[in-house]
């Protein structure tokens, strides 16, 4: 029996799975609801000759790679930051989309990415979660700076800044809209530095 390869384009609400043997000859395709019950049921007659199953890395891969791979399916990550080299070969459309790594997958030219470990996953989401939250922060810092700057013609160090409370903050402005711009940025800065440590703290 010839061996086939998935691919599986996957969206926010659905997805389009691609089924190819070796010889580039199309042998099956589904759109699907994100569902994996669904994605199962529809692999399962091809399962014995699967050579492999390519799902595109978007933002919400997890759930059914981990799955498939909780059931035996031999599932791969395609990278599509790496895909760009072979676009000249890819159609617009789901369809074509999912058939595009299918046929990468035939070709043994499609770049994957590290599928890491289930386990391990939700403390590396936590820092980055942590790290968002720091940039947030540090921007929030930097934008005070330059409106008390552009206001008073004087500059503000991160060390006067961090010990401001609000009606201090608020204190230092004259004009209302300017007081309740100073206000609401040093509290959201506040939020975001308690928000910070508990996630430091978390790991």
């Amino acid at each position: 029996m010839k061996k086939v390869m998935a691919g599986i384009d996957l969206h926010s609400n659905n997805l389009v799975v691609g089924i190819m043997d070796q010889d580039g000859k199309r042998v099956g395709e589904k759109k699907l609801p994100c569902e994996l019950e669904a994605v199962v049921r529809f692999l399962a007659p091809f399962k014995p000759r699967l050579e492999q199953v390519a799902v595109e890395s978007t933002y919400n891969w997890y759930w059914l790679v981990d799955g498939l791979q909780g059931l035996g399916y031999p599932v791969v990550l395609a990278n599509p930051a790496a895909m760009e080299q072979y676009s000249g070969i890819k159609s617009a459309g789901d369809t074509h989309d999912a058939f595009f790594l299918a046929e990468q997958s035939r070709l043994k030219i499609l770049p994957t990415g590290y599928i890491y470990d289930a386990e391990l996953r939700p403390v590396r989401d936590l820092l980055r979660r942590r790290v968002l939250l720091v940039h947030q922060r540090t921007a929030l810092m930097l934008s005070f700076k330059s409106l008390y700057t552009r206001t008073t013609g004087r500059e503000i160090t991160l060390s006067e800044l961090k010990g401001l409370e609000t009606k201090k903050a608020q204190e230092l402005y004259h004009h209302p809209a300017n007081q309740l711009i100073a206000g609401v940025q040093i509290q959201q800065i506040e939020h975001l530095s308690q928000a910070s440590r508990r996630l430091r703290r978390g790991c």
